[in-house]
Protein backbone atom coordinates (compact mmCIF):
# COMPACT_ATOMS: atom_id res chain seq x y z
CA UNK A 1 0.00 0.00 0.00
CA UNK A 2 1.40 3.29 -0.63
CA UNK A 3 0.64 6.00 2.03
CA UNK A 4 0.24 9.61 1.62
CA UNK A 5 -2.61 9.56 4.59
CA UNK A 6 -0.45 12.09 6.87
CA UNK A 7 2.83 14.10 7.38
CA UNK A 8 3.85 12.06 11.01
CA UNK A 9 3.97 8.20 9.76
CA UNK A 10 7.43 7.85 9.29
CA UNK A 11 10.53 8.73 11.96
CA UNK A 12 12.78 10.83 12.17
CA UNK A 13 15.61 12.63 10.16
CA UNK A 14 18.51 10.40 9.51
CA UNK A 15 20.68 12.99 11.23
CA UNK A 16 18.64 13.37 14.44
CA UNK A 17 18.63 9.72 14.49
CA UNK A 18 22.26 10.00 14.10
CA UNK A 19 22.33 12.59 16.91
CA UNK A 20 20.41 10.64 19.26
CA UNK A 21 22.84 7.88 18.76
CA UNK A 22 25.86 9.41 19.43
CA UNK A 23 24.79 11.12 22.83
CA UNK A 24 22.54 8.57 24.16
CA UNK A 25 24.82 7.52 26.85
CA UNK A 26 25.52 10.81 27.74
CA UNK A 27 23.97 12.15 31.19
CA UNK A 28 21.72 14.76 30.86
CA UNK A 29 20.02 17.45 33.15
CA UNK A 30 16.50 16.51 33.27
CA UNK A 31 13.28 18.73 32.06
CA UNK A 32 14.80 21.89 30.65
CA UNK A 33 18.32 21.72 32.10
CA UNK A 34 20.56 20.29 29.40
CA UNK A 35 23.04 22.39 27.33
CA UNK A 36 21.21 21.16 24.55
CA UNK A 37 18.11 22.93 25.42
CA UNK A 38 19.71 26.11 25.79
CA UNK A 39 22.10 25.74 22.42
CA UNK A 40 18.62 24.79 20.68
CA UNK A 41 17.16 27.80 21.87
CA UNK A 42 20.04 30.00 20.82
CA UNK A 43 19.81 28.40 17.16
CA UNK A 44 15.82 29.15 17.48
CA UNK A 45 16.65 32.85 18.80
CA UNK A 46 19.26 33.28 15.64
CA UNK A 47 16.56 31.41 13.03
CA UNK A 48 13.69 34.28 14.00
CA UNK A 49 16.05 37.51 14.90
CA UNK A 50 14.78 38.04 18.38
CA UNK A 51 17.67 37.68 20.76
CA UNK A 52 15.36 38.04 23.85
CA UNK A 53 12.73 35.21 22.44
CA UNK A 54 11.93 32.61 25.32
CA UNK A 55 11.80 29.16 23.34
CA UNK A 56 9.75 25.85 25.50
CA UNK A 57 10.21 22.33 24.01
CA UNK A 58 7.51 20.23 24.25
CA UNK A 59 5.64 17.18 23.07
CA UNK A 60 3.19 17.77 20.71
CA UNK A 61 0.54 20.04 18.98
CA UNK A 62 -2.57 19.57 21.33
CA UNK A 63 -0.64 20.09 24.50
CA UNK A 64 1.07 23.23 22.76
CA UNK A 65 -2.24 24.81 21.77
CA UNK A 66 -3.91 23.95 24.89
CA UNK A 67 -1.17 25.41 26.88
CA UNK A 68 -0.18 28.53 25.07
CA UNK A 69 -4.20 29.30 24.74
CA UNK A 70 -4.74 28.40 28.94
CA UNK A 71 -1.79 30.38 29.82
CA UNK A 72 -2.49 33.98 28.03
CA UNK A 73 -5.64 34.13 28.59
CA UNK A 74 -8.12 35.54 31.81
CA UNK A 75 -9.89 33.09 33.38
CA UNK A 76 -13.03 34.94 31.89
CA UNK A 77 -11.39 34.89 28.25
CA UNK A 78 -12.02 32.57 24.89
CA UNK A 79 -9.76 32.54 21.77
CA UNK A 80 -10.92 33.35 18.60
CA UNK A 81 -10.54 31.27 15.68
CA UNK A 82 -11.80 30.32 12.19
CA UNK A 83 -14.68 27.42 11.93
CA UNK A 84 -11.76 25.19 10.66
CA UNK A 85 -8.97 26.20 13.44
CA UNK A 86 -7.38 22.77 14.12
CA UNK A 87 -8.33 24.17 18.10
CA UNK A 88 -11.67 24.25 16.79
CA UNK A 89 -12.36 21.21 14.93
CA UNK A 90 -9.43 18.82 15.55
CA UNK A 91 -8.72 18.89 19.36
CA UNK A 92 -11.45 17.19 20.95
CA UNK A 93 -12.31 20.19 22.61
CA UNK A 94 -8.85 20.32 24.40
CA UNK A 95 -9.00 24.07 24.97
CA UNK A 96 -12.63 23.84 26.68
CA UNK A 97 -11.63 21.25 28.84
CA UNK A 98 -9.02 24.19 30.38
CA UNK A 99 -12.85 26.19 30.79
CA UNK A 100 -12.07 28.77 27.78
CA UNK A 101 -14.15 28.90 24.90
CA UNK A 102 -13.22 28.61 21.30
CA UNK A 103 -15.37 31.79 19.64
CA UNK A 104 -15.69 30.70 15.77
CA UNK A 105 -15.55 33.54 12.83
CA UNK A 106 -16.07 32.21 9.72
CA UNK A 107 -13.39 30.60 7.64
CA UNK A 108 -12.40 31.54 4.06
CA UNK A 109 -10.27 28.70 2.49
CA UNK A 110 -9.39 27.71 6.24
CA UNK A 111 -8.35 31.71 6.56
CA UNK A 112 -9.40 34.20 9.33
CA UNK A 113 -10.69 37.50 7.40
CA UNK A 114 -9.23 40.81 9.47
CA UNK A 115 -12.49 42.47 8.76
CA UNK A 116 -14.38 40.07 9.73
CA UNK A 117 -12.34 39.96 12.74
CA UNK A 118 -12.60 43.42 13.59
CA UNK A 119 -15.95 43.26 13.13
CA UNK A 120 -16.85 40.42 15.87
CA UNK A 121 -14.41 41.64 18.47
CA UNK A 122 -16.21 45.12 17.88
CA UNK A 123 -19.70 44.14 18.26
CA UNK A 124 -18.65 42.49 21.42
CA UNK A 125 -17.73 45.26 22.99
CA UNK A 126 -20.87 47.27 21.95
CA UNK A 127 -23.14 44.97 23.11
CA UNK A 128 -24.26 46.55 27.22
CA UNK A 129 -23.98 43.14 28.26
CA UNK A 130 -20.63 41.90 27.16
CA UNK A 131 -19.82 41.57 30.97
CA UNK A 132 -22.11 38.56 30.72
CA UNK A 133 -20.37 37.40 27.44
CA UNK A 134 -17.24 35.02 26.71
CA UNK A 135 -14.93 38.13 26.26
CA UNK A 136 -12.66 37.74 22.87
CA UNK A 137 -8.65 37.18 24.47
CA UNK A 138 -6.52 37.07 22.32
CA UNK A 139 -6.58 35.33 18.32
CA UNK A 140 -5.56 32.09 17.21
CA UNK A 141 -4.43 30.91 13.69
CA UNK A 142 -2.03 28.46 11.94
CA UNK A 143 0.23 28.91 9.19
CA UNK A 144 -0.30 26.91 6.74
CA UNK A 145 -3.60 26.66 7.60
CA UNK A 146 -6.17 23.84 8.54
CA UNK A 147 -6.51 23.16 4.76
CA UNK A 148 -2.95 24.16 3.86
CA UNK A 149 -3.33 27.42 2.26
CA UNK A 150 -1.29 30.45 3.50
CA UNK A 151 -1.46 33.56 4.63
CA UNK A 152 0.04 36.55 3.11
CA UNK A 153 2.15 39.49 4.94
CA UNK A 154 -0.63 42.01 4.02
CA UNK A 155 -3.44 39.16 5.71
CA UNK A 156 -1.22 38.82 8.82
CA UNK A 157 -0.20 42.27 9.50
CA UNK A 158 -4.15 43.31 9.08
CA UNK A 159 -4.80 40.58 11.78
CA UNK A 160 -2.19 41.93 13.83
CA UNK A 161 -3.59 45.99 13.92
CA UNK A 162 -6.97 44.36 15.04
CA UNK A 163 -5.17 42.46 17.87
CA UNK A 164 -2.88 45.28 18.81
CA UNK A 165 -6.26 47.74 18.46
CA UNK A 166 -8.36 45.28 21.01
CA UNK A 167 -4.97 44.15 22.83
CA UNK A 168 -5.32 40.61 22.25
CA UNK A 169 -2.23 38.29 22.01
CA UNK A 170 -1.90 36.41 18.56
CA UNK A 171 -0.62 32.99 18.60
CA UNK A 172 0.04 31.16 15.63
CA UNK A 173 0.14 27.44 15.47
CA UNK A 174 2.72 26.25 13.33
CA UNK A 175 2.75 22.51 13.14
CA UNK A 176 3.93 22.39 9.50
CA UNK A 177 5.34 25.81 9.41
CA UNK A 178 8.54 24.03 7.68
CA UNK A 179 6.31 23.79 4.40
CA UNK A 180 5.04 27.13 5.58
CA UNK A 181 8.74 28.20 4.79
CA UNK A 182 9.41 26.44 1.93
CA UNK A 183 6.40 27.54 -0.26
CA UNK A 184 6.45 31.01 0.54
CA UNK A 185 10.36 32.29 1.13
CA UNK A 186 9.08 35.77 1.48
CA UNK A 187 8.22 35.52 4.99
CA UNK A 188 10.24 34.67 7.06
CA UNK A 189 11.12 32.68 10.67
CA UNK A 190 11.45 36.54 11.39
CA UNK A 191 8.94 37.65 9.87
CA UNK A 192 6.55 35.34 12.18
CA UNK A 193 8.36 36.50 15.37
CA UNK A 194 7.63 40.30 14.43
CA UNK A 195 3.90 39.88 13.68
CA UNK A 196 2.72 37.16 16.13
CA UNK A 197 3.16 37.01 20.16
CA UNK A 198 3.66 33.32 20.38
CA UNK A 199 3.84 30.84 17.92
CA UNK A 200 5.71 27.02 17.41
CA UNK A 201 7.52 25.78 15.15
CA UNK A 202 6.18 22.50 14.55
CA UNK A 203 8.43 18.90 14.72
CA UNK A 204 6.28 16.68 14.84
CA UNK A 205 5.23 16.85 11.52
CA UNK A 206 8.59 18.30 10.39
CA UNK A 207 10.63 15.60 10.64
CA UNK A 208 11.37 15.02 14.18
CA UNK A 209 10.43 11.89 16.19
CA UNK A 210 7.97 14.47 18.73
CA UNK A 211 7.72 17.52 19.69
CA UNK A 212 7.10 21.38 19.29
CA UNK A 213 9.32 24.53 20.09
CA UNK A 214 6.75 26.77 21.90
CA UNK A 215 8.31 30.71 21.11
CA UNK A 216 7.34 33.75 23.09
CA UNK A 217 8.38 36.44 21.34
CA UNK A 218 7.84 39.66 23.33
CA UNK A 219 8.76 38.61 26.82
CA UNK A 220 5.26 37.90 27.74
CA UNK A 221 5.76 33.78 28.68
CA UNK A 222 3.60 33.30 31.11
CA UNK A 223 4.79 33.16 34.72
CA UNK A 224 6.14 29.94 36.21
CA UNK A 225 5.42 28.28 33.09
CA UNK A 226 7.00 26.05 34.03
CA UNK A 227 4.74 24.93 36.60
CA UNK A 228 2.11 25.32 34.38
CA UNK A 229 3.41 22.51 31.97
CA UNK A 230 3.79 20.38 34.40
CA UNK A 231 0.31 20.79 35.28
CA UNK A 232 -1.13 20.00 31.95
CA UNK A 233 0.78 16.68 32.48
CA UNK A 234 2.96 18.14 28.92
CA UNK A 235 6.74 18.32 30.80
CA UNK A 236 9.13 15.26 29.94
CA UNK A 237 11.36 14.29 32.06
CA UNK A 238 14.10 13.65 28.96
CA UNK A 239 12.61 17.03 27.65
CA UNK A 240 16.79 17.38 26.08
CA UNK A 241 15.36 14.90 23.50
CA UNK A 242 13.09 17.38 22.24
CA UNK A 243 15.71 20.14 22.22
CA UNK A 244 18.39 17.59 20.85
CA UNK A 245 16.39 17.02 17.60
CA UNK A 246 15.38 20.81 17.25
CA UNK A 247 19.48 21.40 17.35
CA UNK A 248 19.81 19.62 14.39
CA UNK A 249 16.94 20.87 12.69
CA UNK A 250 18.40 24.23 12.85
CA UNK A 251 22.14 23.28 11.73
CA UNK A 252 22.59 23.38 7.99
CA UNK A 253 19.01 24.66 7.26
CA UNK A 254 18.00 20.94 7.85
CA UNK A 255 14.19 22.32 8.92
CA UNK A 256 13.29 24.42 5.68
CA UNK A 257 15.36 21.53 3.61
CA UNK A 258 12.72 18.76 5.31
CA UNK A 259 9.88 21.32 4.09
CA UNK A 260 11.07 22.13 0.69
CA UNK A 261 11.19 18.40 -0.38
CA UNK A 262 7.17 18.04 1.14
CA UNK A 263 6.29 20.96 -0.92
CA UNK A 264 8.07 20.16 -4.15
CA UNK A 265 6.71 16.19 -3.81
CA UNK A 266 3.34 17.68 -3.64
CA UNK A 267 3.46 20.12 -6.66
CA UNK A 268 4.48 16.69 -8.56
CA UNK A 269 1.44 15.46 -7.45
CA UNK A 270 -1.16 18.25 -8.00
CA UNK A 271 0.61 18.78 -11.58
CA UNK A 272 -0.23 15.04 -12.34
CA UNK A 273 -3.66 15.52 -11.26
CA UNK A 274 -4.26 18.65 -13.04
CA UNK A 275 -3.03 17.04 -16.59
CA UNK A 276 -5.58 14.43 -15.20
CA UNK A 277 -8.40 16.44 -14.88
CA UNK A 278 -9.26 15.91 -11.30
CA UNK A 279 -10.81 18.77 -9.47
CA UNK A 280 -9.14 20.38 -6.24
CA UNK A 281 -11.64 21.51 -3.33
CA UNK A 282 -8.97 24.37 -2.31
CA UNK A 283 -5.72 25.26 -3.81
CA UNK A 284 -2.96 24.59 -1.44
CA UNK A 285 0.74 25.52 -1.81
CA UNK A 286 1.83 23.00 0.50
CA UNK A 287 2.03 20.08 1.00
CA UNK A 288 -1.25 19.03 1.47
CA UNK A 289 -3.83 18.18 -1.95
CA UNK A 290 -7.11 18.08 -1.69
CA UNK A 291 -9.00 16.51 -4.54
CA UNK A 292 -12.85 16.05 -5.41
CA UNK A 293 -13.66 12.81 -6.21
CA UNK A 294 -16.80 10.34 -6.61
CA UNK A 295 -17.41 7.84 -4.01
CA UNK A 296 -16.86 4.57 -5.92
CA UNK A 297 -13.56 6.21 -7.44
CA UNK A 298 -12.03 6.99 -4.06
CA UNK A 299 -13.05 3.53 -2.63
CA UNK A 300 -11.41 1.68 -5.65
CA UNK A 301 -8.26 4.26 -4.81
CA UNK A 302 -8.59 2.96 -1.15
CA UNK A 303 -7.52 -0.40 -2.29
CA UNK A 304 -3.82 0.92 -2.95
CA UNK A 305 -3.58 4.18 -1.26
CA UNK A 306 -3.73 4.94 2.00
CA UNK A 307 -5.21 8.48 2.29
CA UNK A 308 -7.31 10.85 4.67
CA UNK A 309 -10.90 11.15 3.51
CA UNK A 310 -11.50 14.48 4.63
CA UNK A 311 -15.50 15.53 3.72
CA UNK A 312 -18.36 14.14 1.68
CA UNK A 313 -19.85 16.82 0.10
CA UNK A 314 -22.51 15.50 -1.53
CA UNK A 315 -24.12 14.42 -4.98
CA UNK A 316 -22.33 10.89 -4.00
CA UNK A 317 -19.05 13.14 -3.90
CA UNK A 318 -16.18 13.35 -1.25
CA UNK A 319 -13.12 15.07 -0.79
CA UNK A 320 -9.94 13.79 -0.01
CA UNK A 321 -6.69 14.60 1.15
CA UNK A 322 -2.83 12.94 0.11
CA UNK A 323 -0.16 14.46 2.30
CA UNK A 324 3.64 14.45 1.44
CA UNK A 325 6.48 15.00 3.93
CA UNK A 326 9.86 15.50 4.44
CA UNK A 327 10.51 11.52 3.77
CA UNK A 328 8.42 11.14 0.71
CA UNK A 329 10.32 9.75 -2.05
CA UNK A 330 10.41 10.29 -5.93
CA UNK A 331 9.40 6.50 -6.10
CA UNK A 332 6.22 7.06 -4.07
CA UNK A 333 5.42 9.70 -6.09
CA UNK A 334 5.53 8.18 -9.18
CA UNK A 335 3.89 5.39 -8.28
CA UNK A 336 0.90 7.50 -7.14
CA UNK A 337 0.93 9.49 -10.47
CA UNK A 338 0.60 5.73 -11.98
CA UNK A 339 -2.51 4.67 -9.77
CA UNK A 340 -4.25 7.82 -10.11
Amino acid sequence: MLSFVNDYCEGAHQEILEKLTEINFEKQAGYMGSRYCESAAEKIRAAISCPNAEVFFLTGGTQTNQLAIDTLLKPYEGVVATRTGHVEAHESGAIEFTGHKVLTIPSHNGKMDAGELHEYVKKYYGDESWDHIVTPGMVYISQPTELGTLYTREELAAIRKVCDEYRMPLYMDGARLAEALAADETLTLSDYALLTDAFYIGGTKCGALFGEALVFTKGNMPERFLSRVKQHGALLAKGWIVAVQYDVMFTDDLYIRGGRNAVEKAAVIKKALKEKGYEFYVDSPTNQIFVVMDKSRAEALSEKVNYTLWEDIGDSRVVIRFVTSWATGEADVKALTEVL
